[in-house]
């Protein structure tokens, strides 16, 4: 493994380059190439070699790959024939888009063609491809599966000239299913055409450059070329601000309409229903003020025209517009420079929010992040979990990492047993029929599935066979079964996620996005979709359409999906927040005081020394350890027969004293480590990916406890927690600290 750090122009970096990307540079007015576009030239120019590009968000990534990509193909033209040389991999349409448009405009000057691929792209463009496959293909990895699937015969003519393969926004398939389809397309691809392209991972958030390595290359991590970019000493401006239900998200908007209206920015926010929400008020404030309304949604359930249009107001310049979001905005399309980020609730990742804040100050102006955080008003029967000022604190936590530039390291565990089922599907058809033998050394044993040993295999392959999805010959051969030609010949089955059945909702002849039923909608009930209060004309079962007409009322309605694990690395953090005595800066005042109150009930529930609370005939066990452990202590503990619930810090341990907790902690502390499988079957629900159902239980509960449950890092937190249970008696009382609550005084902030 070579790394390279930023590298000033005496690099010679910009003569290595061919004449006209030279040229084509000097047209664009650049003084200098940055840090990260030096670096990249020489190791890309090569052609031998993996690289990494570690860089800010609008720091350039995008160049840093093509402008020597496009010199080397360039100086060295592929003859007539000899199909595509350059593969650009998006998880994002719209991101492919973006890129081709800024790639259109350098490789038309050097006469190279550029196309993309995906869903969207009308089928003549594609024939075009098919029938002269050249140049330059930005592509999804749904429509890279696809080619595998319904033209398996030509992918190696296709691809036979391939030079390079570019991964953009590589953290975003790191450690998840789409991440392993990717693995496994890009390995077959090299099957395919019998050789090796080097590949190329771009990025603006990596926690772990070593685990991206070994993503982008199974295997060879250590021969992976990184660059990671030092320009990143941007000014960054942050102010937290807390508020109190149940008037939080009124008093959230308010502020936001009064402090953003006017200027362009992107408003995060955790949940689509809260997109909606906080639209619909923003909307009401600009009609209440006789203001043109600035304010509109954008989530993955609106339709492609309304957020293609929300793009293209946040691209132009003439209009303000605020854009109210999920993490649809969070990568991808260059918007240009918004003048700040908001963050609604506590961040889901350090991750995300540094990915977020990447979108603000990206010209060289300072980064602006606003944080908007709501608590739950104290009273006599506030939970104690509550009074502890959470996600306060969690923001607090995340903002520290952030500073001390962590963010959340790929998921090491999973086992991806349904991409396994989706891919040994792809390859039947894309070969039409293979041996088990060549579809375990091809996925697994020389591909990216290495940690799937024969047996398991074996019992995915009978568990295929059991659902009808594959059928073997008398020969050996796999071929799919009724229902694998049935799942094989949907349009859904390209992509490795779940894709629920979805109604359209319509008014007034046009599309307005799509929703999930996971609960009853009826006509003349109300609703706030892309922004604007509906009430249901008509719910039509068989077309899949909910008709809707203009209202005065509504609320948002349920989307449906939870939320991301909290790290362990985050919940650590946040008891050192809780255990320190300084106040950050950037906090308003009604933030301070929620830090003070969450810090006084920290101290008076004692947890800095017991982690149990008694809570009534309940007891309530506060780990400060991450989702994965926390699931792993509560399973175990219903092992002993207790029921437990599992909200944010705390496990409520149903009908247990203090003193028995006390007692199973220091038994479960001696004893060794349970099996993870074991934890897992507990689990009644273990369908977590898309074709987890089409696994036999033994399969489904392994891939459970691998993706869900981290064993050795709860039985490694065990003696801790259970010394400390021993050392000072719990609090065990109905609210100890509701009375306390609030009774710091600070002044307002200048």
């Amino acid at each position: 493994m070579t790394t390279s750090p930023a590298s000033g122009s005496e690099s010679g970096a910009f003569d290595l380059l061919h004449v006209e990307v030279r040229r084509w540079i000097w047209q664009q007015n650049w003084r200098e190439l940055r840090d990260a576009q030096e670096a990249a030239v020489a190791p890309i120019l090569a052609g031998d070699t993996d690289v990494i590009i570690s860089a800010a968000t609008a720091s350039g990534k995008t160049e840093a790959a093509f402008l020597p990509i496009c010199s080397a193909l360039v100086t060295e033209r592929a003859p007539e024939g000899s199909g595509i040389s350059a593969l650009y991999i998006s998880p994002l349409k719209a991101l492919i888009n973006d890129q081709y448009r800024r790639l259109e405009e350098l490789c038309e000057h050097l006469d190279l063609p550029v196309h993309r691929w995906h869903g969207d792209v009308p089928a003549s463009r594609k024939r075009r491809v098919l029938d002269r496959p050249d140049g330059i293909l930005l592509i999804t990895p749904e429509s890279l599966e696809a080619l595998f699937v319904t033209r398996g015969t030509k992918v190696a003519s296709l691809f036979r000239g391939l030079r390079y393969v570019v991964v953009d926004e590589l953290h975003s398939f790191l450690g998840i299913e789409r991440g392993a389809q990717l693995q496994s397309l890009l390995h077959r691809l090299e099957l395919a055409i019998r050789h090796r392209a080097p590949r190329i991972g771009l990025s603006a958030t990596l926690g772990d450059m070593t685990a991206a390595a070994e993503f982008l290359r199974p295997g060879a991590a250590d021969q992976i070329h990184q660059i990671t970019s030092t320009a990143d000493g941007q000014e960054l401006r942050l102010q937290l601000r807390g508020y109190l239900a149940p008037e939080g998200d009124a008093d959230i908007a308010a502020h936001l309409f009064h402090t953003v209206r006017g200027t362009d920015n992107l408003v995060f926010a955790n949940s689509r229903s809260r997109v909606e929400d906080l639209t619909d008020r923003l909307t009401r404030l600009s009609e209440q003020a006789h203001v043109p309304n600035e304010f509109v949604p954008h989530h993955g359930n609106l339709s492609k025209e309304i957020r293609e249009h929300v793009e293209s107001r946040l691209k132009d310049r003439a209009v303000p517009v605020t854009a109210i979001c999920t993490s649809t905005l969070e990568m991808g399309i260059d918007i240009g420079s918004v003048t700040c980020v908001a963050q609604v609730g506590a961040p889901p990742s350090v991750a995300a929010l540094r990915q977020r804040l990447g979108r603000s100050g990206r010209r060289d102006g300072p980064a602006i992040l606003r944080m908007y955080v709501s608590e739950r008003e104290v009273t006599d029967k506030t939970p104690p979990a509550d009074l502890l000022r959470e996600q306060l604190v969690q923001s607090i936590a995340a903002i520290n990492l952030l500073l001390a530039r962590w963010c959340e390291p790929p998921s090491a565990g999973g086992m991806h047993l349904s991409t396994l089922v989706q891919q040994t599907l792809s390859l039947i058809a894309q070969h039409g029929g293979v041996t088990p033998i060549e579809t375990y050394r091809t996925l697994c044993e020389q591909g990216p599935f290495r940690h799937i040993d024969r047996r398991t295999f074996s019992t995915l392959l009978r568990d295929l066979g059991t659902a009808d999805l594959l059928r073997q010959e008398r020969d050996g051969l796999l071929l799919h079964g009724g229902a694998g030609e049935r799942l094989v010949n949907h349009h859904t089955f390209f992509a490795a996620f779940a894709a629920p059945t979805e109604y359209r909702l319509m008014a007034e002849g046009r599309t307005l996005g799509s929703l999930a039923l996971d609960r009853p909608l009826l006509p003349d009930q109300l609703m706030i979709f892309a922004g604007r209060r509906w009430k249901i004309r008509l719910v039509d079962t068989t077309a899949k359409i909910i008709e809707l007409t203009p209202a005065s009322g509504g609320r948002p309605p349920l989307f449906g999906g939870a939320g991301p694990d909290v790290h362990d690395r985050i919940r650590t953090e946040m008891r050192v927040v809780y255990e320190a005595a300084d106040v950050p800066s950037y906090l308003d005042t009604t933030a301070q005081q929620l830090l003070y109150d969450g810090r006084d009930a920290y101290r008076r529930l004692g947890l800095a020394d017991n982690p149990l609370v008694g809570w009534g005939s309940d007891t309530l066990l506060f780990p400060f350890r991450g989702d994965a452990i926390m699931s792993v202590l509560g399973l175990a503990l219903h092992e002993q027969g207790i029921s437990y619930e599992q909200n944010g810090l705390a496990l409520t341990l149903q009908g247990t004293t203090p003193q028995q907790a006390t007692d199973l902690l220091t038994e479960m502390a001696t004893a060794p480590p349970p099996d993870a499988t074991r934890l897992a079957a507990l689990i009644p629900e273990k369908n977590i990916d898309k074709y987890d159902e089409m696994l036999g239980n033994e399969l489904r509960t392994a891939a459970y406890a691998a993706r869900k449950l981290d064993v050795p890092g709860a039985w490694a937190a065990l003696p801790e927690l259970a010394a400390a249970a021993q050392t000072v008696r719990p609090v065990s009382t109905s609210n100890p600290v509701a009375a306390s609550a609030s009774r710091h005084r600070i002044d307002e902030l200048g």
